[in-house]
């Protein structure tokens, strides 16, 4: 959705409930996770490969020119995975996994403060410099769901990485980011939280979403 809306490109929207998936949607889906993009009947799915086809066939390009910069932002599009298990402090059954999460997670952040510091050599905001790359679309969905919990546990964590931080405020910031979304994304996201059992669902209080 970010990189569609950073490159305008006009696109139809379904919206999948994740825990009743149409069969439809498993048939297209491999994986059985969104998103899927459907280019002329024919489906793409997983992140980072769509963002990557999307990047190859519809200007302006969010990878850099240089072929060594767009290798390198690669890299740190596949460190996705890691740091989204490294910050997901909202999936934690209780507090002590809570807390386990909580130590664990400077270390992920303290990549990205170092990769930022090392690939951008400029004022940002963002990941690159003053436009939305593939590295900011793989890494805001993230950013923008600890944000959401963070107002609750507030974990400080991000304030011993300042580079981190302005780059994500930058990127919740951003019209493209924040339209990305369902207007109904955080209730739902909430409320998943607290009827899964996830602990921070219950640190959540009874009138942050409706039931």
């Amino acid at each position: 959705m970010i990189l569609l809306r950073a490159k305008n490109i006009e696109f139809d929207l379904t919206h999948i409930d994740l825990s009743d998936k149409p069969d439809w949607f498993l048939k297209i889906s491999p994986h059985g996770k969104v998103p899927v993009l459907v280019v002329d009947g024919e489906p793409l799915f997983e992140s980072n490969a769509i963002g990557e086809y999307l990047d190859e066939v519809v200007p302006p390009r969010c990878h850099p020119e240089d072929p060594f910069k767009r290798a390198r932002n690669r890299a740190w599009t596949d460190f996705v995975p890691d740091f989204s298990k490294g910050i997901n402090i909202y999936y934690t059954k209780d507090r002590e996994a809570l807390d386990e999460k909580l130590a664990g997670a400077p270390k992920f952040l303290q990549k990205l403060e170092d990769a930022i510091a090392a690939e951008r050599k400029n004022d940002g905001p963002f990941f690159n410099g003053p436009e939305i790359s593939l590295v900011d679309a793989a890494y805001a969905p993230f950013l923008q769901r600890f944000s959401l919990v963070d107002q609750f546990v507030q974990t400080g964590l991000l304030k011993d990485f300042p580079l981190v931080k302005a780059w994500a405020e930058a990127l919740l910031q951003n019209d493209t980011v924040i339209g990305s979304v369902a207007d109904s994304f955080e209730e739902v996201f909430f409320n998943n939280l607290k009827n899964n059992g996830w602990y921070m669902g219950t640190l959540l209080g009874g009138d942050v979403a409706a039931e």
